[in-house]
């Protein structure tokens, strides 16, 4: 999860340098606003991978562990496929139009991850 998530957050710094600096030029209003809201969903569940982690360090139970791989995923096709709707005219891809259905997949696996969390949140014993 640690690693996951520092992968995560790692990249979309950089992706967001990217976006910020190399793609402003190029890229429509539009496209900008989806490409920086693939890097602000990366960053959100980075830190939450990060979160988990640490919570699993505490309480190391299975839904905690699932919620990580569903969201690790999820972000990857949901950004993922975010980034390249978004610079598919700059590659040359015109086939990357078909990468549309991955995004609302990698949206459903991250809320899948969030009700494991709630799950998991249901097993931890608070003391008194």
């Amino acid at each position: 999860m640690l690693i996951k998530g520092s992968i995560l957050g790692g990249l979309a710094v950089v992706l967001g340098a990217f976006g910020a600096h190399a793609l402003k030029e190029v890229l429509t209003p539009e496209q900008l606003i989806s490409f920086e809201t693939g890097v602000r969903y990366q960053m959100y569940h980075a830190l939450v991978l990060i979160l988990l982690f640490i919570i699993s360090l505490k309480v190391n139970h299975v839904f905690f562990n699932r919620a990580a791989q569903f969201i690790f995923w999820g972000v990857l096709l949901f950004s993922g496929s975010i980034y390249l709707l978004t610079i598919k005219n700059i590659l040359g891809i015109e086939f990357l139009k078909y990468v549309a259905p991955i995004t609302p997949i990698g949206g459903g696996l991250i809320i899948v991850g969030w009700l494991f969390i709630l799950l998991g949140s249901f097993k931890i014993k608070v003391p008194h």
